[in-house]
């Protein structure tokens, strides 16, 4: 009887890693396709990344202002392919990922992290952004999908342009 339940603990242990990895890998995703909305951006891809009755929220005063919430996956890629209009909403925008935590308990988990966003945007300006994430996720069909998006704002500033073509310095 002992090593069944040592098999099952270790096959647990095993899925909580696939899994962990699994969440890992779509947040990733999401974020990649985030940097990248444009016209050519895989819409039906990205609708994947979440569960079909997915809700996304911005929270806190700012986020929720700008950003509202949204429910179902039709109306979250709705709201997304808002931004994949020509010319395209972003000229440069860069998610980073930071202080992770993901918590898996079967064919539920939670992740958070914070994350700096930094953008241009096509019309002129650059901004700074700061937020906190908050991500439910649900094993759908044996595929790890965020089930929950929530984004708070923690701080948020215009900045001069990100990127100039000027010759980097190097040593000589």
């Amino acid at each position: 009887m002992k090593n069944t339940n040592d098999l099952e603990a270790i096959l647990a242990r095993v899925d909580a890693l696939e899994s962990d990895r699994a969440i890992r890998a779509c947040i990733n995703r999401y974020m990649d396709l985030c940097d990248h909305l444009n016209p050519s951006t895989p819409l039906d891809e990205l609708g994947d990344l979440f569960t079909e009755d997915a809700k996304w929220e911005g929270k806190g005063a700012r986020y929720a202002k700008s950003f509202g919430g949204y429910e179902g996956r039709d109306a979250i890629v709705g709201m997304l392919s808002k931004y994949t209009v020509e010319p395209a909403h972003f000229s440069l925008n860069v998610h980073y990922l930071s202080s992770e935590v993901i918590r898996v308990d079967g064919d539920q988990a939670f992740g958070s992290w914070n994350m700096i966003q930094v953008s241009s945007f096509s019309a002129g300006g650059s901004h700074l952004n700061s937020a906190r994430l908050s991500v439910s996720f649900r094993r759908d069909d044996g595929v790890w999908r965020m089930a929950h998006f929530q984004t708070e704002n923690l701080f948020s500033r215009p900045v001069s342009d990100w990127n100039d073509d000027a010759t980097l310095p190097v040593p000589k």
